[in-house]
């Protein structure tokens, strides 16, 4: 696959040192001496593709705005909310969905080529690891390039649903203001007023992105299909990361309770600092190429 390697885009990503040689070394020695690295990423690796995240100090959306993500339950029961959603959403996907893949996701690959890495898990829904190419991988959260219908299942592409809306709002305009992780960007009630929302093309249901929004949990299935990998591993790698939402963390949870090796790579701090064998507070697009 042809993936740009252009230089990264520091918009979105906090301030850190230049990676330490020593640290490189520690790095280094720890992912030579796994068998079957276990890795799991979060927005920080997404940051430097240009993809804000919610939590890094000073350039996360929690630290720029007072905008919070979209709940579940009030997705599913609000048309309002829906309709707010999907208006933001079209006008943030183009953009959104145009994100490549960095140097740390073409790493990961690679490693996996290289039979270094048994299973990658993504906390993002940006489909970014998918585009440079990994396989073997599980999006915790689901994934924003895909839709389904709440009441039948059925499932479509979001490029389709785009033109659904274009075709239902072929005169509705409306100008962004910033862009969140999840594509969404920022519209006055005003503006999302008269967009009009397709429904399920089968069954008149409501669609919803692929994606486990916040107040929602990640299917029984899909949590122990990752304990299972995991179970599978003999060391654990945290790329980007805070690890402050459950869903992930109880992942580090279990590789402490089997005694695996955690190193964590993230600019700021993180819920496991306390317990993982190596730290290291570096961008992921700069430390992870430096690994052979």
């Amino acid at each position: 696959r042809s993936v740009s390697r252009a230089s990264p885009n520091l918009t979105f990503v906090p301030a850190c040192l230049p990676p330490d040689p020593a640290e490189v070394e520690e790095l280094q020695r720890f992912v030579s001496n796994s068998r079957r690295l276990f890795v799991m990423t979060g927005a920080g690796i997404s940051t430097e593709s240009g993809i804000p995240d919610y939590r890094s100090e000073g350039v996360g959306l929690y630290a720029r705005t007072d905008r919070r993500p979209v709940q579940h339950a009030e997705f599913v029961r609000s048309a309002s909310a829906r309709q707010r959603y999907w208006a933001r959403n079209f006008v943030g996907w183009p953009q959104f969905s145009s994100h490549q893949p960095n140097k740390a996701h073409l790493v990961l690959r690679d490693w996996e080529k290289l039979g270094k890495l048994h299973w990658l898990v993504t906390q993002n829904v940006d489909a970014l690891h998918t585009k440079a190419g990994s396989q073997r991988m599980t999006e915790l959260h689901g994934c924003t390039h895909r839709v389904f219908c709440l009441a039948c299942g059925d499932r479509i592409l979001r490029s389709e649903l785009q033109e659904h809306f274009e075709a239902l709002n072929p005169a509705w305009k409306a100008e962004a203001f910033g862009v969140a992780p999840d594509g969404d960007v920022f519209l006055t009630d005003e503006q999302v007023r008269n967009f009009r929302v397709p429904a399920c093309r089968k069954c008149g249901g409501i669609l919803k992105p692929d994606v486990t929004f916040f107040g929602d949990t990640v299917s029984q299935e899909k949590v122990s299909f990752v304990h299972q990998r995991l179970a599978e591993s003999d060391s654990m790698l945290i790329a980007g990361s805070s690890m402050q939402v459950y869903s992930g963390y109880r992942f580090a949870l279990a590789a402490r309770e089997k005694k695996l090796p955690i190193a964590v790579l993230n600019i700021g701090p993180t819920r496991l600092d306390h317990f993982a064998s190596l730290k290291l507070n570096s961008r992921c697009g700069e430390l992870l190429p430096l690994i052979v």
